[in-house]
């Protein structure tokens, strides 16, 4: 039951070959039996879980279900969810209850989707390898011994390891693209202001944006469908038509002109790696695609110019922490001032102070022109490289990430090789343009992600693109053998 599709749990939950509680229950008691391996979720809920399978069972008795109605999912815990701890993986919001939703969260509700919980993920989304969580490293599911990616490796992990069928995700730097291809899985990352990031705790405003986590394109579509639309609480939410996203999934790619970036395939591209998305581009061709060699030339500052432009909103975002009016408290402060450094030293973790502090430095009088605004600069360069790029070519495809899954701990103490890990992924989120990672093959038994970029709003198209992928090879079907029962 777990290695089924979305599509095919929603068919039949309609068919009425199971209930939703029975679906429900299903991965509930995988999660009990498996996630002590894996550590993937910071809470589950299985009360408010049976509760809305319940009522969902009742809507597809009466013939009133939605395409969604039932199917459990998984948030990622930087979405708040009324009445449920949202803890964005710090000790800062350890104790924080969410009097509210966020807007996915509510989107996800008013489908009749059942919240199995909220997801593991490095804190305040910053990091490339779920390390950073105040609630301890999530393990791959293809290999324990591995980081699944981050921030988002929980619902990398969850989704991999069949402790949700679909998941949401953010994605700052690659979030939802790098674990999804270390784990194994599909994800996406919409145009920013697709996706409302209203209730989503802001990393760097400018850059954040939420999207699914699932097995294959097709689920990708139908979680997308719900996830999708204007969010009048949100000032970057874009008013715009939202398409079906899976009415175009079967159309034919011949002719489709493929961008094949250069620099994507310099030095620091595993040749493992390097082959397996090699072998993934024949595949299309096979099919009738045209691969394009183009030049991202601006695309070797990404990695500089996003280390200066995320940690200053970072900084911005994250003076709100302050002991004061929620979140973590120091015990017994001397003063105001003693409550704020204490309340910050002790909540934050070493990779957000990092942050905090190179962002508040490139803002500070005297360093703003010279960091900030040059990387803002840089920012515009990076996104004038892709204009240029969809005047020759329909998508543009190369690999996810320059490594498969590293060992925990490999990379803890380098933080410079860590930032690496998104050096494929940050120019999308500099750009605003949507992206996404599908399974492409393996390397040493640990997945290998193919990246697609596609020009703004064209989720629909990449969505068609991936499918006519999964289509051609059964490496989405994959699942780890540890838990593949």
């Amino acid at each position: 039951m777990q290695n089924k599709t979305l599509a095919e749990l929603a068919t039949g939950l309609h068919a009425k070959q199971f209930t939703s509680v029975e679906l429900t229950q299903m991965y509930l008691d995988r999660i009990a039996r498996f996630d002590k391996e894996i550590n993937s979720y910071v809470t589950v809920t299985p009360e408010k879980a049976l509760a809305q399978a319940a009522a969902a069972d009742t809507l597809l008795r009466s013939g009133r279900g939605g395409p969604l109605t039932g199917i459990p999912i998984a948030h990622k815990d930087i979405f708040c969810t009324d009445g449920i701890r949202t803890s964005c993986g710090s000790r800062m919001l350890d104790n924080f209850i969410a009097p509210y939703d966020a807007s996915v969260v509510t989107r996800c509700y008013q489908a009749n989707m059942v919240v199995l919980g909220k997801t593991n993920m490095d804190e305040f989304a910053m990091g490339s390898s779920n390390e950073t969580s105040y609630y301890g490293p999530v393990k791959n599911p293809w290999d324990l011994a591995a980081v699944p990616g981050g921030s988002s490796g929980g619902s990398a992990a969850a989704v991999a390891a069949g402790l949700a069928p679909v998941a949401t995700g953010t994605d700052t730097g690659g979030s939802i693209r790098q674990p999804a291809a270390l784990c194994g899985i599909t994800g996406l990352k919409p145009t920013y202001g697709l996706v409302s990031r209203y209730g989503m705790i802001a990393f760097a405003s400018s850059l954040d944006q939420a999207g699914p986590m699932a097995r294959s394109a097709r689920d990708c579509a139908m979680l997308l469908q719900v996830m999708a639309g204007f969010d009048a609480r949100d000032s970057t939410s874009l008013e715009r038509l939202v398409p079906d996203y899976q009415a175009t999934l079967d159309r034919d790619i011949r002719g489709l002109k493929i961008g094949v970036p250069v620099e994507f395939f310099e030095q620091g591209l595993d040749a493992g790696v390097e082959q397996v998305i090699r072998d993934a581009l024949k595949a299309f061709e096979a099919r009738g695609a045209v691969l394009v060699d183009i030049r991202l030339p601006n695309s070797k500052l990404s990695v500089p110019t996003y280390y200066v432009v995320a940690p200053a909103e970072c900084s911005s975002n994250l003076s709100r922490f302050d002991g004061v009016r929620f979140g973590y408290r120091c015990q017994e402060p001397a003063d105001l001032l003693d409550l704020y450094r204490r309340s910050r030293g002790e909540g934050f973790g070493a990779e957000v102070k990092r942050r905090i502090m190179i962002g508040t430095y490139a803002l500070s009088a005297g360093y703003y022109d010279a960091y900030y605004l040059k990387a803002q600069q840089l920012r515009q360069l990076i996104s004038e490289d892709f204009v240029h790029a969809f005047k020759q070519v329909d998508v543009i495809m190369g690999p996810t990430s320059p490594t498969v899954a590293f060992n925990l701990g490999e990379r803890t103490e380098d933080p410079v090789t860590m930032y690496l890990s998104d050096i494929y992924t940050i120019a999308v989120n500099l750009a605003g343009l949507p992206g996404m990672s599908v399974p492409a093959g393996f390397v040493a038994g640990r997945p290998v992600g193919l990246q697609l970029i596609g020009n703004y709003f064209q989720e629909a198209r990449l969505l068609n693109v991936a499918h006519q992928y999964q289509q051609m090879t059964g490496w989405h079907q994959q699942v780890p053998p540890a838990f593949a029962r």
